[in-house]
């Protein structure tokens, strides 16, 4: 049985491989050619080798240096400009049958409002072709000054995300890919109907984009996956009982439900709030959630219940990156008011700056802030024993797919831009 389970399963990578549109996605998830200043990637901040993110609380965006936990807010003028206002969600398992929205604030999300199916921040204007809303989402970052696309004087793809004129945006990135002849050779071999170079626009890079995040981060196979197929050997006595405690006491699964633990819904939970914030509320520094997209007040304070799976490797927790370890973030939920007004600050992961710095704790100092923040949480105290705590986290554990602890072959050696990828 193990040879079988064994080529089954090297023969799903290969197929996945030889996929053209797989491989161009590939490359182009790893291709810094995407950004306004071609130094950042989609990898950078949700790499393989960093369980999807970076392990930062805030990721560093562009005009920053290095990868992962050692990337710092780079040298000189051309460093970076802001902290980017949230942390790197993990892109595992994103299944566009499953999932409704993305982002924190589930502002690319499912709609029959719109002629392609899908609301974003385009409205009317996304472009036509996109396969789903994973491939909507894929076309975002490059459009946000502070991730991928550079200010407005530092480059033409800078200067149209200044003005919002995403169309321009888009087009720009467009030409600059297709710039490159192994791309478009690339192309023509994912979309056999292309015959010229002209004939490509970003919604082709969105979808082949969404191809290797779909096909190459899928991880169903989870030690609670096998425990369901009739395993019983597959949880230890200790992941049974957090289980149990996950779908009874803990009250976990009223939010974490489905394949992929998530309701598709926004909750408040009195997370705390680090960093610059989305330019609302106190000194402008507060982050609203929800409410920034239905403009509902109802919905203040309200962020996406995040997937479960492989959630032990994908921290910082929270939408601010405020925990940096599984227990915090665990903790946290059993009585979410008391834990924001304890959060201790010097455990958050975030590189160190003389400017930004000064200003990453303005909410969490803001007493009246915490207060109203607090009373919108949607959870009461949940009490539970330290040793059903250690339970809970055990089974947590049990949700993270084996294949996840060595995804190198998901990293290419190179890109056709010929841009380094290692930094």
């Amino acid at each position: 049985m193990k040879k079988i389970i064994i080529v089954l399963g090297v023969s799903v990578l290969n197929i996945c491989f030889a996929n053209p549109k797989y491989q161009l996605g590939q490359f182009l998830f790893f291709d810094k050619v995407l950004s306004g200043n071609k130094n950042i990637s989609c990898a950078t901040c949700h790499h393989p080798l960093s369980g999807t993110g970076d392990g930062l609380a805030l990721s560093v965006g562009e005009g920053g240096a290095g990868l992962g936990v050692t990337r710092h807010l780079g040298f000189g003028s051309s460093r970076v400009h802001g902290r980017v206002p949230r942390n790197a969600p993990h892109i595992f398992n994103l299944d566009p049958k499953e999932l409704t929205t993305i982002f924190h604030d589930g502002r690319i999300e499912v709609s029959s409002k719109y002629p392609s199916g899908i609301y974003s921040p385009a409205g009317f204007d996304l472009p036509e072709g996109l396969d789903n809303l994973v491939a909507a989402q894929a076309i975002f970052p490059i459009t946000s000054s502070d991730e991928m696309a550079g200010q407005k004087n530092e480059n033409t793809i800078g200067k149209y995300a200044a003005e919002g004129n995403l169309k321009k945006l888009w087009k720009e990135v467009t030409n600059r890919v297709v710039a490159i002849d192994e791309y478009v050779e690339l192309f023509k071999k994912a979309y056999p109907q292309i015959k010229n170079k002209n004939e490509i626009n970003i919604s082709h890079i969105g979808n082949a984009i969404a191809k290797f995040e779909e096909d190459g981060f899928r991880t169903l196979n989870s030690a609670f996956d096998q425990y369901k197929k009739g395993n019983k050997e597959a949880l230890n006595p200790s992941e049974i009982r957090g289980m149990d405690i996950f779908y009874g006491k803990g009250k976990c699964s009223s939010c974490h439900s489905g394949n992929l633990f998530t309701d598709n819904k926004f909750h408040s939970i009195a997370m705390a709030q680090i960093g610059p914030g989305k330019g609302v509320g106190f000194n402008k520094q507060e982050d609203y959630g929800r409410e920034l997209v239905t403009n509902d007040i109802r919905d203040r304070y309200k962020f996406r219940t995040l997937p479960l799976r492989n959630v032990a490797i994908t921290g910082p927790w929270g939408h601010s990156g405020a925990y940096n370890t599984l227990r915090g973030i665990v903790e946290h939920h059993l009585n979410p008011k008391k834990a924001l007004f304890s959060f201790d600050q010097s455990q958050v992961n975030l590189p160190e700056d003389k400017i930004f710095s000064k200003k990453d704790f303005t909410i969490m100092n803001a007493k009246g802030i915490l207060t109203l923040i607090g009373r919108t949480s949607e959870i009461n105290k949940i009490d539970l024993l330290k040793n059903e705590v250690d339970d809970l986290i055990n089974f947590l554990h049990a949700l993270t797919d084996r294949s996840c602890l060595d995804m190198r072959h998901l990293v290419p050696k190179r890109v056709p831009s010929k841009i380094t990828i290692n930094e």
